[in-house]
C-alpha cells in the first residue's frame, strides 16, 4: 500500500510530466560566436565562420537550430596544405545541408556523415584533416541531439552546473578522432576517423539552458570552474549579453594560452602522460555561447 507521501510525489510527478508534455512552445537557440586565431594575438582574424584554422556555423531551419565547430589539423601546413581549408568547407557544407532540409534533427551524425562524404566526392581534391561536434536542438521536442569526434565539445549549464558534457575521443596524447582525406596512395598512413565513430547523445533542454559548443583551444586553456564564473556574466537572453560573455571567454582562454606561469588543463593533461609541461596552449580558439529561449519568428 501506498503511502500518502509517496502518493504525493506519484501524483506530482504525473502533472510535472503531463506539463511537459503539453508545453507546445517551440524553442530556439540565441548564439553568438567570438574566437582568436592563434598566429593574430592582438585581434581577430575572422574569414567568414573560422578563427585560424578553426571553423563553425550556426544555422536555422524550420525543424530545429543546428550548430558546429571544427578544428583543422594543423600538421598538414608542413605538407603545404592549409588545414583551415578543410574544416572551413566541412562546416560551409553541413551548414549548406542543413538549410536546405536534409537533415533529421535527432541524427547529427547523419548531417556530418553527409558533410563528409560530400568532401570525399569533389572533383577538386580537398586535403587535411578535422575534428568536429555538432549540436541540433528540436525546436519542438525540447531535445539537444549532439556529436563529436575528436577534442572539441560541448557543455549544458543548468543554475550555474554542468549537467551534460562531450566525452573527449583520443586515440593517444594530443591525438585526437579526426575525419581527413589523404593523397591518393596514403589513405592507410594519414590518421583517419569515419563520421560514424563520433559520440552521440540526446537529452531533454529546458528554458535558460546555457550552450557552450567550442574547440579544444578554450577546453584546453579553461577548466569548468573558470568557465562557469564567466557565465555567471551571462544576465539576460538578448543576442548583446550572450555575445558579451562569448567574448569575455574567448579573451580569457586567449590570454591563459599565453601564460608561461599557468598550469593549464592541456599542462595538466601532458603531466599525466609523463611530460613535464607547464604553461598555457596556444592555439585556435572558437566560443559558440547558446542560451535556450523561447522561439520567435
Amino acid at each position: 500500500m501506498l503511502s500518502v507521501l509517496s502518493y504525493g510525489r506519484l501524483v506530482a510527478r504525473a502533472v510535472l510530466g503531463g506539463l511537459s508534455q503539453t508545453d507546445g512552445r517551440d524553442y530556439s537557440l540565441i548564439t553568438a560566436s567570438y574566437g582568436f586565431g592563434k598566429d593574430f594575438r592582438k585581434g581577430i582574424l575572422k574569414k567568414g565562420m573560422c578563427y585560424g584554422d578553426d571553423a563553425c556555423f550556426i544555422a536555422r531551419h524550420r525543424t530545429a537550430d543546428v550548430l558546429g565547430v571544427a578544428d583543422g589539423v594543423g600538421g598538414w601546413r608542413d605538407y603545404g596544405v592549409d588545414p583551415s581549408q578543410f574544416s572551413a568547407t566541412l562546416m560551409r557544407t553541413c551548414e549548406r545541408l542543413v538549410k536546405e532540409g536534409r537533415f533529421t534533427p535527432s541524427n547529427p551524425v547523419g548531417i556530418l556523415t553527409s558533410g563528409y562524404y560530400e568532401l570525399l566526392q569533389n572533383k577538386v581534391p580537398l586535403l587535411g584533416s578535422s575534428t568536429a561536434c555538432i549540436v541540433v536542438l528540436d525546436r519542438r521536442s525540447h531535445q539537444l541531439h549532439t556529436c563529436n569526434l575528436g577534442d572539441s565539445g560541448f557543455l549544458v549549464v543548468r543554475g550555474g552546473e554542468v549537467v551534460h558534457r562531450s566525452d573527449e575521443q583520443q586515440h593517444y596524447f594530443n591525438t585526437p578522432f579526426q575525419l581527413s582525406i589523404a593523397p591518393p596512395g596514403a589513405e592507410g598512413v594519414v590518421l583517419s576517423d569515419s563520421p560514424e565513430a563520433a559520440d552521440s547523445s540526446s537529452f531533454d533542454v529546458q528554458l535558460g539552458d546555457i550552450i557552450l559548443t567550442a574547440t579544444d583551444g578554450l577546453f584546453d586553456n579553461m577548466p569548468d570552474y573558470m568557465i562557469l564564473q564567466e557565465l555567471k556574466k551571462l544576465k539576460t537572453s538578448n543576442y548583446d549579453s550572450v555575445l558579451q560573455t562569448a567574448q569575455s571567454i574567448a579573451k580569457q582562454a586567449h590570454n591563459l594560452a599565453y601564460d608561461p606561469n599557468y598550469m593549464s588543463p592541456f599542462a595538466q593533461f601532458a603531466c599525466d602522460n609523463g611530460l613535464n609541461v607547464r604553461g598555457g596552449k596556444p592555439d585556435d580558439i572558437t566560443v559558440l555561447l547558446s542560451i535556450v529561449a523561447e522561439y520567435t519568428d
